[in-house]
């Protein structure tokens, strides 16, 4: 609920010269609206939302101190609005007197509306030190000063009072739609298995569950504990709740929602990447037994050469593997989640060292293979220049191409052997590339 603004200053001047009558009536006038307008302020501090929830609230903490000064103050206002009632209204009486004021008039009309004419009377212990002073069984004000004084205390209550509702405004129903979305979450978390105890997110699901029934009945008791004032702003109610820890919860809810998407992910498509992945095994078994045949051979074809090992089919993956289809036929996601992603990134990194196995042990048939092909590359290359019965080039190809197709098969004396043909060729073919007599001349 909107509520007045600050109540208007008192533009009199300070007692000096007695008023004449066009003065004391524009005074009155003045006084007059000023009452009003006090008056509505009042008003609406009395009827405001925010001040009518802490009357009827339990608080606790900075609240429940700040509205005990709160009460005190806004008692206050009352008093000083009655007295600065009665001194307008005891001007307004010595005003109806007589249409033309005599100077005795005029002189209390000049002390009532410019000097110190206004007592306030107080109960015993009122007002208190903290909120205006030291005890005083009465005091005097000019009414400029008793405006300043209600201004004063008008400023810091309804301060008090728009803070406070702010905060209520604001959080507790923002906590009550993040707690049904909560609510919500749970059920999905339990129809897939993510119970605490369980699951991480379960757990994480009953400390957020937790942490919003504490942060509601706090905010509900103590709501300036979440207020925080805005800087440099002298109005009141200047500020904004403060939704830190609001904000956290929320935030692990997201998270915990993305883990339960992904388990529910995981319940839709499970079958597939269950198939995916004994492919992918099975590629890698496949790939195993060809590298173990393929060690047999370079171990009896090829000589001298240092063959790696091959290891074993990976029966661990495949145990859990069976582990992950018995947990899909039980319908527990929350387990078969992470296996899941974690068989698909092993079974990847199985496959490939697989490949990197038949790799290295072909490495010695490769190279036999590449001597091969150098070699009768070489033989047809010095044929197309005519030197193919070159005694020297046969003897030496014969004795290359014996040490390649027999076995087993010497890598490093069969590379020596084809460097000696391919040298031999490429002297032979530069001298048939050296000009004659005739063609020097």
């Amino acid at each position: 609920m909107s509520v007045a603004g600050p109540f208007p200053g008192y533009a009199g001047r300070s007692p000096g010269p007695v008023m004449d009558r066009d003065e004391a009536d524009r005074a009155l006038a003045r006084l007059g609206a000023e009452h009003e307008a006090i008056e509505t302020s009042l008003l609406a501090l009395q009827d405001h939302a925010g001040r009518r929830l802490l009357e009827g609230a339990d608080l606790t903490g900075v609240t429940k101190e700040r509205w005990a000064t709160t009460e005190h103050s806004i008692a206050l206002l009352w008093g000083y609005f009655d007295a600065y009632a009665g001194a307008l209204a005891e001007a307004r009486a010595i005003r109806a007197r007589r249409r033309h004021p005599n100077r005795d008039d005029l002189v209390a009309l000049t002390e009532l509306l410019r000097g110190q004419g206004v007592i306030v009377a107080h109960a015993a212990g009122r007002p208190g030190p903290s909120v205006t002073g030291p005890a005083k069984l009465s005091e005097r004000f000019t009414l400029e000063e008793l405006v300043a004084r209600m201004n004063d205390l008008y400023a810091r209550s309804l301060d008090m009072v728009v803070a406070s509702d702010s905060v209520w405004s604001a959080l507790p129903a923002r906590i009550d739609l993040l707690a049904a979305e909560l609510h919500r979450t749970r059920s999905l978390a339990h129809s897939v298995g993510v119970r605490p105890g369980e699951h991480p997110a379960g757990d994480d699901l009953e400390a957020i569950t937790h942490e919003l029934a504490t942060l509601r009945v706090q905010v509900i008791s103590d709501p300036l504990a979440f207020w925080l004032s805005g800087p440099g702003s002298s109005a009141p109610g200047g500020g904004r709740p403060d939704t830190t820890r609001y904000d956290r919860a929320a935030r692990a809810l997201d998270d915990v929602r993305r883990e339960i998407e992904a388990v529910l992910a995981v319940r839709q498509d499970a079958e597939q990447r269950l198939v995916q992945l004994r492919d992918v095994l099975s590629r890698a078994d496949r790939t195993l037994t060809e590298a173990r045949s393929a060690r047999g051979e370079v171990l009896a074809k090829i000589a001298a050469s240092e063959v790696p090992a091959v290891s074993g089919p990976a029966t661990a993956l495949q145990e859990r593997l069976a582990a992950a289809s018995e947990y899909r036929r039980h319908a527990q996601w929350h387990r078969l989640s992470p296996l899941l992603e974690t068989l698909e990134r092993e079974a990847e990194e199985e496959l490939l060292r697989a490949r990197e196995s038949l790799t290295a042990v072909t490495a010695p048939l490769a190279v036999r293979a590449e001597l091969r092909g150098r070699l009768d590359a070489y033989k047809a290359k010095v044929a197309r220049h005519g030197l193919a019965e070159d005694p020297l080039l046969i003897e030496r190809y014969d004795a290359a191409r014996r040490m390649l197709w027999s076995a087993p098969c010497d890598l490093r004396v069969a590379a020596q052997a084809v460097l000696r043909y391919q040298e031999t060729a490429a002297e032979l073919l530069s001298q048939s590339r050296a000009p004659g007599p005739e063609d020097r001349r």
